[in-house]
Parts: structure tokens; C-alpha cells; sequence
């Protein structure tokens, strides 16, 4: 008589699939929180982004709309409707630096992004 063999996976094989399936999926999940966390980042910091264009424009024209130029740059700060705060710096010189501070409190507390340009005044 001949023993008959049977095919399938043991009981430890379907164990270690399982753990090794397991630790697959935790880290999945582990970077999914670091992905979410980046993507936010990334909004935020791309709005600071648009806040700090439109104020190095408006201090661009505000430095082209006197003669001569630049003669009517000062440091400011404005709190916008939505809480956005914006602070910003001019520098001294024929080449003037202009540094934006953008405030916004988050739920993770308050962040704030500097962004920095220049305008000649010569």
C-alpha cells in the first residue's frame, strides 16, 4: 500500500505569510502618515507661496511708482481676513532684499514660511 500525499501548506507556512503580510501592511501605514503629513506641508506652503508673490508685487510697484525709486518701501504688517499673517522686511541699498514672513496657525500651532527677493532701485 502506497502512501497517499497530501499537497497543501502547513500550518507554519501559512504563519510565517501571515506575519510577513502583517509587517508589509504596517508599513504601508506608517508611510501613508508620512505621505499625508508631506502633502500638507506642501499645501501650506504653496499658499505662503502665493501670499508672499502678491506682496513682493505690490512692493514692486509700489518701488517703480516713485521717483526715485524705491523711496517709498517700508517694512509692514497686514492680517488678512482668514488669519494669514504677513511681515514684511526691506533692506537698504541700491539692491534692496525683501523678505515676507507668512504666519498661520494650524491645528498642529502656528507655522510660518519666509520667502526672500530682491528689487533694484537703481
Amino acid at each position: 500500500m502506497s502512501a497517499r500525499r497530501e499537497q497543501g501548506f502547513t500550518l507554519i507556512e501559512v504563519l510565517v505569510a501571515v506575519v510577513i503580510l502583517s509587517i508589509g501592511v504596517l508599513a504601508l501605514a506608517g508611510s501613508s502618515g508620512t505621505v499625508n503629513r508631506m502633502i500638507g506641508q506642501g499645501a501650506r506652503r504653496t499658499e505662503a507661496t502665493q501670499y508672499a508673490n502678491r506682496r513682493f508685487e505690490l512692493l514692486r510697484i509700489t518701488a517703480n511708482s516713485t521717483s526715485p525709486r524705491c523711496t517709498a518701501l517700508a517694512n509692514g504688517t497686514k492680517t488678512n481676513s482668514d488669519g494669514v499673517v504677513e511681515t514684511w522686511d526691506v533692506g537698504a541699498g541700491n539692491v534692496r532684499t525683501l523678505q515676507v514672513i507668512v504666519r498661520r496657525t494650524t491645528t498642529r500651532g502656528a507655522r510660518a514660511d519666509t520667502l526672500r527677493t530682491v528689487v533694484s532701485c537703481s
